[in-house]
């Protein structure tokens, strides 16, 4: 199985709606994100993916959240926009523009600040 991946980021506002601390004022993060693929078969060329074409399907899906209020982003009207929610997001929404018969999403890693991190997988 080969993985391959890239990184990314976003600007985005959010709160914690029945949060019992500070993150449920409004507040912002410069989250960093990671996208990989996975799969079994490389391409006539050996390649998994192209990072070029991995790049632009993330950069077209975080034009959904990149310098937004989380929390009016219609995913989050009735979940909370934490990094877990955010990461789950992720996946579904890069699963819909990249996953082929030869590779699919295979996690989504975001930090929300340098030391905190979450990821969702494949389940």
């Amino acid at each position: 199985m080969y993985e391959v991946g890239i990184k990314a980021h976003f600007s985005a506002a959010h709160r914690l709606i029945d949060y019992k601390g500070s993150c449920a004022s409004f507040h912002g993060h410069n989250w960093e994100i990671e996208v990989y693929v996975s799969g079994d078969t490389l391409d006539s060329v050996g390649i998994l993916v192209d990072f070029r074409e991995l790049k632009c399907s993330v950069s077209s899906v975080l034009e959904q959240v990149d310098h937004c209020d989380l929390n009016e982003v219609e995913a989050f009207r009735e979940c909370n926009p934490t990094s877990e929610n955010i990461a789950r997001f992720l996946f579904d929404e890069f699963s819909q523009t990249l996953d082929c018969d030869r590779y699919s999403v295979s996690r989504v890693v975001v930090h929300e600040t340098p030391g905190s991190v979450a990821t969702y997988t494949r389940g």
